[in-house]
């Protein structure tokens, strides 16, 4: 059966992944290179649960999110040292393209679909807002991971969000989910509440 995406077998990359050291510091460089941004970043992210390679575990992460083009992109750093999807691509101190994400319309197909590759379930892990992803290793064949979650309006609406705030003037500092809040009057107060229910918000 062919992995889809609103009925649509043809799935789009909606984001690319960098691993980095320091979030913080990688912002500025990825706006001056390439133009991306400005970043909303979550700090410390907690997860509701997690499985690497079908144990059960954590990985607590940094991460910003920006617009690049057509494309969102996500600078990530890991904040607990550990057994991570993050850590079965990079040591300490290594940084590089980690995955791109597609939205799928089923999680228990998109498995089986990959599974009947031959690829692996590197991590499943759930928001505490309730959003299902996971990272599959296609490392040997591409070179980095696909992440693949859900499509909702939950997740659009987050996408949506980002994608508008690249309107924004860019500041050489992170903008935090609240200073991009009030940029963006017309869609605060519905990204607040999102936020607010969850420290970790879709790549």
């Amino acid at each position: 059966m062919p992995l889809t995406c609103a009925g649509k077998s043809r799935l789009e990359i909606c984001q690319i992944a960098y691993f980095v050291d320091d979030v913080r510091e990688a912002v500025p460089k990825m706006h001056q290179t390439f133009g991306a941004g400005p970043f909303l970043v979550s700090d410390n992210i907690q997860l509701a649960w997690a499985e690497l390679r079908g144990v059960a575990g954590n990985f607590v992460h940094t991460s910003a999110y920006g617009q690049w083009g057509d494309v969102m992109m996500e600078l990530v750093q890991q904040d607990s040292e550990g057994p991570s999807p993050f850590r079965d691509m990079f040591e300490p101190g290594q940084q590089g393209i980690h995955h791109v994400a597609v939205m799928v319309d089923s999680m228990e197909d998109a498995y089986e679909h990959f599974e009947s590759q031959g690829f692996d379930v590197a991590a499943k892990a759930e928001t505490t807002s309730g959003i299902e992803f996971a990272f599959i290793d296609t490392t040997e064949k591409l070179g980095h991971m696909i992440e693949i979650y859900e499509k909702s309006d939950q997740l659009t609406a987050f996408y949506q969000y980002i994608r508008k705030a690249s309107s924004q003037p860019f500041s050489s500092k992170c903008s935090t989910r609240s200073a991009i809040s009030s940029s963006l009057s017309a869609q605060a107060n519905s990204f607040s509440r999102y936020s607010a229910t969850s420290s970790a918000q879709p790549r």
